[in-house]
């Protein structure tokens, strides 16, 4: 399952996006990940989604996620991250 598939089914089916945490690859930041909570996540496009950030709105596209948690149980994991 891909990474949208996995967070639309938090979204519609399980109503648990909300409690999710993200890790994404994000150049710079410590470790070179970053985590989005799911409360921060405003939209799932096609090929990206639109999250709040300190530095504002921005996209993140989907092939940057490594981990989507819920609860501490992972729900999707990229091969190799």
């Amino acid at each position: 399952m891909k990474p949208r598939d996995v967070l639309n089914r938090l979204k519609w089916a399980s109503k648990d996006l909300g409690s999710s945490k993200v890790t994404i690859l994000h150049r710079g930041a410590s470790s070179d990940r970053r985590v989005i909570h799911g409360k921060d996540i405003l939209e799932l496009g096609h090929g990206f989604m639109r999250v709040v950030s300190p530095e504002g709105e921005v996209e993140i596209p989907y092939h940057r996620i490594l981990l989507i948690e819920v609860g501490g149980r992972a729900e999707y994991r990229k091969r190799g991250a």
